[in-house]
């Protein structure tokens, strides 16, 4: 595996005194596609929030590089390098597309030489404009006047355009119609080609199998099972069981 750039350790967290995680440990590498998959309740959403800061972890340790982002506040987490997809997309509704994009902006972050991307080009509009025309085509247009998957098109951009390290999709093609979701997965592998680590939460493990370098599965709060698309696909009838209804 190529360096880690993020790394979960022994993460325990939950909501009141529900304990929802109980000792969860991944690791995503530099340039790495990796997927965290299971059914509904198992705790993926949460392993999410406790990575950008967005839910306090009772015990355990996250780590961005060199730097303890455990206890962090998820503006530190997200000028760290980390951008988020996050569930339901949340496009700014008095915005128009542009403006969304442009709002979170963050010039040249990608260039950072603590990570060892120094040669890879800063996200901007125009690139991201060529990553979905069609939002170059309604950047005048407010954001939640899209379709769900224009509108899911625009939550990618706005997270490149922080020019993250790490990019975390939280169900990156929930409830997209069949096409809209193959020019996700279709931007996906473009982004991968540039070296960009991502973090995909999702349903559509076939569209994923093609992409990832590792699976984890999530169990009740614990990673029941960890390895590549093709020890996947030599233990499918095993794993099922984890994966449906």
């Amino acid at each position: 595996m190529s360096k880690v750039l993020l790394q979960v350790a022994d993460l325990c967290a939950g909501y009141g005194h529900s304990r929802v995680l109980h000792g969860l440990t991944l690791q995503v590498g530099e340039g790495e596609f990796v997927t965290l998959l299971g059914r509904n309740g198992m705790g993926k959403s949460t392993t999410i929030k406790c990575i950008m800061g967005l839910l306090k972890t009772q015990s355990g340790s996250i780590r961005l590089d060199d730097s303890d982002v455990t206890r962090s506040p998820s503006y530190r987490i997200a000028r760290a390098g980390i951008g988020l997809v996050p569930e339901g997309r949340q496009i700014f509704p008095n915005l128009s597309v542009e403006e969304n994009l442009v709002a979170t902006a963050r010039h040249g972050q990608q260039q950072g030489t603590e990570s060892g991307n120094s040669h890879r080009a800063p996200w901007t509009l125009e690139r991201v404009y060529e990553l979905f025309p069609r939002l170059r085509e309604r950047r005048g247009n407010p954001g939640t006047r899209l379709s769900g998957g224009e509108q899911q098109m625009l939550a990618v951009g706005r997270a490149l355009m922080t020019n993250p390290r790490l990019l975390i999709l939280d169900e990156a093609t929930e409830g997209l119609a069949p096409l809209v979701r193959r020019d996700i997965w279709q931007a996906l592998e473009q982004l991968k080609r540039t070296g960009l680590a991502i973090l995909c939460i999702d349903k559509n493990l076939a569209s994923m199998l093609p992409l990832a370098d590792r699976h984890y599965i999530m169990e009740k709060g614990r990673v029941a099972w960890m390895g590549t698309s093709e020890q996947y696909l030599a233990q499918r009838e095993r794993l099922h069981s984890l994966l449906g209804v």
